[in-house]
């Protein structure tokens, strides 16, 4: 057996009816030209036959039960998996659009993975409009995170447009960068070993998270230092209790727009992300009438997995910063946003490597917290939503032939936030998946038009009017 970390059994501990804790992957393909009809009946085939599975794919609860999730979790290899169970066909009513896609990924996404099976499900969806299909992926937040998810994706796809026979996504096995240490033995000495080395870590780390913790509690009583702290945030319509069912919408954008919008702006790539987040959540509420006089805040994971570590389980940190949903000028909100991601990056910087695990426990506490006592939602939120920026594949990538066209994120949400924006980039474009409860933000998808139309607004104000082409006049005919 192998035990879980403390984070990744965090995301166990909170999972209930209201708030599923899985995270899922939509991939969109195009079919390769002259495709036979029965091209994904045959490659469904194919991937319930692939019975080889490798791990995190072959992973169940030891204990499936609460108390099992609760009290000790451990991952043990399900020796008899059913892969007619976990690999699904489904169907769109022809044509389907990107809004009947929409429609079934929500369905798909709200409903519970099986603690008694291995934590994920696959469906090929056909049917989608322009002789296109599409694979959603599912699995659990204890066995995966955002980066380590893309990167076991990413690692079954290839390059070539002509390789064919290729294996299901459950055969590859992720990669160990060398050096990483595995525990495989979920035993009383290998437990009592991991307390010692983790009590004397802390014990090392506590100036430095003791010093972290007091510039947060400064930035509380002194708001014009820059740095944003957990429970500064305002309770707005995005920070009730939700529900189990999820509404999902997609965006896409060029990568070279976002990038010459930083460029000239001096910011970063998050910094516009953020912008435009923050500009449609502002318009969103506006209408609703529901805009607090204190700005959103974001909470943002980041990573801090090493390059070369293709490891599964979460390894993230994470920081807190202002939406400036309350400034009406876009370029004035677009500079505290600037200087708050700043602060915040500065502040996470100033913590060794070795650190970080412990400051992103003693930060998201608060939140995992509110979820296991039932407050999330009836309480001051930790911040207001989540959003990631994930990087993706930079090449253009095949599966069996089929181009992947685009790639969308599908997060999860909790009690105290109804709403994550999740980006990922893939082959010069940035993908934006909104994921929300669907009683909630019972309107979620305008926030996708509001993206585009704030990233149109702020291209007008900030970068150089395109210079028109002037036509030369022909000589008249004589």
């Amino acid at each position: 057996m192998k035990r879980l970390g403390t984070l990744d059994a965090s995301w166990l501990a909170v999972e209930s009816e209201d708030t599923p804790m899985h995270v899922g992957n939509l991939q969109i393909f195009s079919l390769p030209e002259g495709a036979p009809e029965t091209f994904l009946r045959d490659m469904v085939s194919r991937m319930k036959e692939a019975d080889d599975v490798a791990p995190p794919w072959g992973y169940k609860l030891a204990w499936s039960g609460f108390l099992g999730r609760l009290v000790s979790p451990a991952w043990k290899i399900d020796k008899d998996i059913d892969l007619d169970y976990h690999v699904r066909h489904s169907a769109l009513p022809r044509p389907g659009g990107e809004r009947e896609l929409g429609i079934l990924v929500s369905r798909l996404h709200s409903n519970p993975l099986d603690f008694s099976r291995p934590l994920w499900e696959c469906h090929v969806i056909e049917g989608l409009e322009n002789n296109r299909f599409a694979l959603y992926t599912k699995m659990h937040h204890s066995m995966i995170d955002g980066i380590s998810g893309v990167r076991l994706m990413q690692r079954v796809l290839t390059t070539d447009p002509e390789r064919t026979k290729m294996p299901p996504p459950w055969t590859v096995r992720p990669e160990r960068r060398r050096g990483s240490k595995t525990d495989k033995e979920a035993s009383v000495p290998a437990a009592v070993s991991q307390a010692m080395d983790a009590l004397k870590l802390q014990a090392d780390m506590a100036p430095r998270l003791w010093q972290a913790g007091n510039r947060l509690v400064h930035s509380v009583r002194h708001p014009e230092d820059g740095l944003t702290a957990p429970f500064t945030g305002p309770v707005s319509l995005l920070n009730h209790r939700v529900t189990g069912q999820r509404r999902f919408a997609t965006q896409h954008y060029q990568l070279d727009r976002l990038k010459a919008l930083a460029h000239q702006s001096g910011g970063s790539l998050n910094d516009i992300v953020l912008y435009l987040c923050g500009t449609a959540l502002r318009r969103f509420l506006l209408e609703q009438g529901q805009l607090p006089d204190i700005p959103l805040t974001a909470g943002i994971p980041v990573n801090i997995r090493p390059a070369d570590d293709q490891g599964t389980g979460t390894q993230i940190s994470f920081m807190i910063a202002s939406l400036a949903t309350d400034e009406a000028d876009p370029l004035n909100r677009l500079q505290q946003i600037k200087t708050s991601t700043r602060r915040a990056k500065e502040h996470l910087q100033k913590l060794p490597k070795s650190a970080l695990t412990q400051y992103t426990m003693l930060l998201m506490s608060p939140y995992i917290l509110q979820l296991m006592s039932g407050l999330g939602g009836r309480m001051r939120p930790v911040f207001n939503v989540t959003i990631s920026n994930v990087p993706g594949p930079e090449r253009t990538l095949y599966y069996e032939g089929a181009k992947l066209e685009a790639m969308y994120p599908v997060s999860l949400i909790a009690h105290g936030g109804a709403l994550n924006i999740t980006c990922l980039s893939y082959a010069g474009s940035l993908n934006f998946g909104y994921t929300g409860c669907r009683d909630t933000l019972p309107s979620m998808q305008k926030l996708a038009v509001y993206t585009g139309e704030a990233l149109d607004e702020l291209e007008s104000l900030i970068l150089p009017p395109k210079p028109r082409k002037t036509r030369t006049k022909k000589p008249a005919a004589k």
